[in-house]
């Protein structure tokens, strides 16, 4: 876990300027990257009755289309590597629209699986990653905040696309509404074509330290010339013997298990209750209200001295959090006891997606990121893929919600509690490292310096054999 304030990248990040311009680009393309998908849980009751469908299949579209977007991770690392974050956020941006336009004209739920889930979820995991990358190439001293700022794309995307889905629903069915979206999702091409690389001023370097020295966006073109796999010039296997990397992974595995159905079943769990659509919806517009202001502020206090040094911590309480939410969840009330909910879930998620990716590059240094995040993603597929789904079929089988939310409660505090001890220990043997590195420095240090003084004792002794002789 390289020391929050020194950076590793070869070069000296701008913490600023056009870094900026950058963060409300990234801000636009992860803002439809996160929101996207659980913004169409408004048309899932209509669709649903529409292809005469249970909970469990409809819930497979927002997960299938999650999932895409995780899978395809190690894909966009391959393509921003190579190619550099702005053209990749470009084509992701195409990809959805194209998506989108053609579940307009879906025929089944298999067809909407397709469009909306593999196609559209491929745009989104070229909006995703190169955002997250491009972040770090750009900032370093201010990058817990930046991420933050740009994280908090996610909260003001659903909070405006959770009310407009539903009037553009009930203006031109679901249908006009895919048409209208596909269409919206371009934005992301705009946002793209602002993600500039960073300059980068550096000395001249042997060619193996190029990978070091240049950062995930031009590393590719330098080390091309290698004889070496695909595989191994563009993804970083050798994160999987990475201590904290593994921990991050593990507890990500169960934790995305249970991340995403609480907010898939929000508005229809309103529903369910005899609340109407429109209040509904203004469910997900409080839940990604608070959220708004919550990505920044934890980005801001990740920031500060005394956190960032130990930002795993903070990082496993809002995980912890979460599940303590979603135990209340059931034991609130009506309308009012939901909005409640709504608020404490909306402070809880928010304070994990600002840390999410933060926590991650502070464990595996910005050089490595790019890598870290596509086997990430890869791996944490299955679990985003089958949340959803099992919690719908959950509802199926017992016809009722909290056995559901308690659930997601067991599966957001069991890796909150695991993150707690295992950067505990992980922290314990950072710190004994570092002393046995400083101890075997002193000790070289030591060791070079006898012989300068036994020279000077020689050199002493010669000088009073000549006077005594």
């Amino acid at each position: 876990m390289p020391p929050p304030a020194t950076s590793t990248l070869g070069y000296t990040p701008p913490d600023g300027g056009w870094g900026w311009v950058v963060v409300f680009a990234a801000f636009i393309s992860i803002g439809f990257s996160y929101a996207f998908p659980k913004s169409l849980t408004v048309f899932f009751k209509e669709i649903q009755e529409y292809f005469d469908v249970s909970y469990s299949e409809i819930a497979w579209l927002s997960s299938v289309m999650l999932a895409s977007m995780y899978a395809a991770g190690p894909i966009s690392s391959i393509l921003v590597n190579r190619y550099g974050s702005r053209p990749v956020v470009m084509v992701g941006g195409l990809l959805v629209g194209l998506g989108m336009v053609l579940a307009s004209f879906g025929t089944s739920i298999i067809h909407l699986y397709l469009c909306v889930g593999v196609i559209g979820g491929f745009g989104l995991a070229f909006n995703l990653q190169p955002a997250l990358t491009i972040i770090g190439t750009y900032f370093h001293a201010k990058r817990p905040l930046a991420n933050g700022l740009a994280m908090t794309g996610s909260p003001v995307v659903l909070s405006t696309l959770a009310p407009l889905n539903q009037f553009l629903f009930d203006s031109f069915g679901w249908r006009g509404s895919f048409l209208i979206l596909g269409g919206i999702t371009l934005n992301c091409c705009v946002a793209g074509s602002l993600m500039r690389p960073v300059k980068k001023t550096v000395e001249s370097k042997p060619k193996e330290d190029a990978l070091e020295l240049n950062g995930p966006e031009e590393a590719a073109p330098v080390v091309s010339t290698e004889s070496q796999s695909c595989v191994e010039r563009f993804i970083d296997l050798s994160l999987f013997k990475h201590r904290g990397f593994l921990i991050y992974l593990v507890g990500n595995i169960v934790m995305f298990f249970g991340i995403f159905a609480p907010i898939v079943f929000l508005a229809p769990y309103a529903k369910h209750q005899g609340i109407d659509e429109y209040s509904a919806a203004l469910l997900l517009s409080i839940f990604a209200l608070v959220d708004m202001f919550v990505r920044p502020a934890t980005g801001f206090v990740g920031n500060t001295k005394r956190i960032r040094p130990r930002i795993q911590y903070f990082f496993a309480f809002a995980v912890s959090l979460n599940g303590v939410c979603h135990f209340l969840c059931p034991l609130l009330p009506g309308y009012a006891g939901l909005v409640g909910y709504a608020m404490i879930f909306g402070v809880a998620f928010g304070m994990v997606c600002a840390l999410l990716f933060e926590t991650l590059m502070d464990l595996v240094g910005a050089q490595r990121f790019s890598s870290a995040v596509g086997l990430v993603t890869i791996i944490e597929c299955a679990p985003v893929l089958l949340g959803p789904p099992i919690a719908g079929a959950m509802l199926d089988a017992f016809g009722d919600y909290k056995y559901m939310y308690y659930t997601c409660g067991v599966l957001m505090l069991l890796p909150g509690i695991f993150f707690f001890i295992m950067n505990y220990y992980n922290y314990k043997k950072l710190d004994e490292e570092q002393r046995r590195k400083n101890t075997a420095v002193e000790m070289k240090t030591a060791e070079d310096s006898v012989p300068q003084n036994l020279s000077q004792n020689e050199d002493l002794t010669t000088e009073t054999e000549k006077l005594k002789s």
